[in-house]
């Protein structure tokens, strides 16, 4: 029995160890179904580190390079470790509001864990990129000890929603992709040679109409992420769909069919072979929208092919 299924490595049938490839209306591209996904909305994804031997998925984010620990961030204000070989969580760190993103930060001389809360702090308990309400950027230099690099006049117009770090050929952190709430999203290099050309934003996530004849409906951007081979990027939205993209020939790659609710959450394995995304409710129209009837999933998609860039002419 194969990871996926009996039929290959990611085949349309068969049970494996990650759950089945179904198709009706909440999975449209038939894509690998996992079993027993969470009760409440899922809001991120990651998977394990290149140093366990196979891919595991969890709703959070790993704690360490060996596999062994998971971090947890929650709306209790509230971060904890939990050690796997245990089954022991601990708590790490506290916030006075909830908080909102964890993670774990290896450094040459160093290592840590980064929370960043809705009480508007980010806590060290290097680059790193932090997008703020108020539609500030701070970029930290995370080489040697976490500081302070660059405070950065946002690109977009409206609040910001996610943002990614991506990197250069020689693996280097070079720039970030930001999303907004407004179905758009800034390339935005940190030391580019020519900032007014390299810098640039495109729109996503939206449907119907355009913008001079007709009204546009308009989707927050829910998750970025970057191929960590092709260094191209996948977005997910509240329209339900995903797509992928060349940032270097400025083009779409792919969009995907439309789910029947958002997709929240998304990410790559550590060789890009597998491209994890979850359908939930992610909360953009309020509470008055929350149906608790409604399961959520996660489904995984062999997208390395789709992820190529395209060709240079």
């Amino acid at each position: 029995m194969s990871l996926f299924g009996s039929t290959s490595a990611f085949g349309t049938g068969g049970t494996g160890m990650f759950g089945s490839a179904t198709t009706d209306n909440h999975n449209p591209m038939k894509d690998i179904e996992v079993t027993s996904p969470p009760d409440d909305s899922i809001s991120c994804l990651a998977f394990s580190p290149p140093t366990l031997p196979g891919n595991f998925l969890i709703a959070g984010s790993w704690a360490n390079d060996d596999g062994s620990k998971v971090f947890t961030a929650s709306c209790d204000k509230t971060a904890k470790m939990w050690d796997l070989n245990s089954n022991q969580a601990i708590q790490i760190a506290q916030h006075d509001a909830p908080v909102k993103t964890i993670h774990w930060i290896k450094a040459p001389n160093y290592s840590c864990v980064m929370t960043g809360s809705w009480d508007k702090t980010l806590k060290v308990h290097p680059m790193a990129a932090v997008a703020t309400a108020e539609r500030g950027l701070i970029v930290y230099q995370l080489e040697n000890q976490p500081s302070e690099f660059r405070r950065i006049e946002s690109p977009l117009k409206h609040q910001h929603r996610c943002v990614a770090i991506f990197k250069d050929k020689v693996n280097k952190p070079t720039g970030f992709a930001l999303g907004s709430i407004e179905g758009r999203v800034a390339i935005h290099y940190i030391n580019p040679p020519n900032p007014a050309k390299d810098n640039f934003t495109f729109k996503c996530h939206r449907s119907n109409g355009t913008n001079t004849s007709a009204p546009q409906d308009i989707y927050a951007v829910n998750g970025i992420a970057f191929h960590p081979v092709h260094g191209t990027l996948a977005t997910v939205g509240s329209d339900g769909r995903f797509s992928f993209w060349d940032k270097d020939a400025r083009t779409k790659l792919k969009t995907s069919e439309q789910l029947d609710q958002p997709i929240s959450a998304c990410c790559f394995n550590h060789n890009g072979n597998i491209f994890a995304y979850a359908s939930s409710y992610d909360w953009s129209k309020g509470h008055e929208f929350y149906n608790p009837q409604k399961k959520n999933y996660i489904f995984l998609r062999n997208a390395a092919e789709e992820l190529k860039p395209r060709n240079k002419k």
